[in-house]
């Protein structure tokens, strides 16, 4: 499993955009609704290695006997009641770093995406036809799902997607005009902490939630510079990319963004276009 830097380094754009009550970035983001400047960027995460990443049907990790009780979960999905599915749990960390005086790095600040559900979006591998896509369903309570990445293709988190942002003016943790690094580490190391699951560890006997025979290409860093002023068609080399549709359906723009996002509106960022 890797990052796609490219992709990350050419989405990235800043805008001003409106949020609504409704979304799910505000419900469970825990910021105001209303007009606020956001750094968007989108995350392909290719599955390089031999063999499927495969997850299968969230309703069996979540109850296995499938009893009702949830009390036996091996705490890899929790339900994400505003997108009504299940979410894989720290699959990636988002993470912005100030680019200090010095050189060094400062405190990273995090974003607000916490879930994330697995599917075939992409075929990566440029030279190698691509098979059929496998994994296209999240999944929800009773309904059986079927998550995972094939090998040659990628999962995408297409930047107009809930929570696919750093909020610059958050008012807990705001992100001002300045010299920045973007770092983006799927499936990333974390201690156990009481019941938490460990389904795997690496070389460093950190914890991670999938097994993979490399852990050394699981990050992607590129540099941004926050302006005091956005524009009028945002700032950023993603400014001109806006939301497309591969097969007419099978990103999440299309079939897969309904997969995911059916519970509500469709989260596409509200730009304005006041300079």
């Amino acid at each position: 499993m890797i990052v796609d830097r490219l992709e990350l380094a050419a989405s990235r754009v800043i805008y001003e955009e409106e949020f609504l009550p409704t979304f799910c970035s505000v419900i469970e983001g825990g910021f105001p609704a209303g007009v606020h400047k956001v750094l968007r960027f989108t995350v392909k995460t290719p599955n390089i290695g031999d063999a499927d990443l495969f997850l299968g049907d969230p309703n069996r990790h979540i109850d296995p006997n499938g009893d009702g009780d949830t009390s036996d979960s091996d705490g890899l999905y929790e339900f994400a009641e505003c997108h009504n599915h299940f979410h894989f749990r720290f699959f990636a960390l988002y993470e912005i770093l100030p680019i200090l005086s010095n050189g060094q790095l400062g405190k990273p600040i995090q974003a607000k995406k916490r879930g994330f559900c697995f599917i075939d979006v992409d075929p990566f591998m440029e030279n190698i036809p691509p098979t059929s896509f496998v994994y296209r369903s999240c999944g929800r309570p009773g309904i059986p799902g079927f998550q995972g990445i094939s090998t040659g293709w990628a999962d995408e988190y297409f930047k107009f997607l809930a929570g696919q942002f750093f909020l610059l003016d958050d008012p807990v943790e705001p992100i001002p005009p300045g010299e920045y690094l973007i770092r983006i580490t799927a499936n990333p190391p974390f201690k156990r902490q009481g019941k938490e699951p460990c389904p795997a560890r690496d070389p460093d006997g950190n914890c991670r939630l999938h097994a993979e025979s490399n852990y050394d290409n699981n990050v992607a860093q590129v540099k941004v510079i926050i302006p005091d002023r956005v524009g009028r068609t945002g700032f950023g080399p993603g400014a001109a990319r806006r939301p497309r549709s591969r097969r007419s359906s099978t990103t999440r723009t299309g079939l897969f963004f309904t997969l995911r996002e059916a519970s509500r509106p469709a989260e596409i960022a509200l730009v304005r276009t006041s300079g």
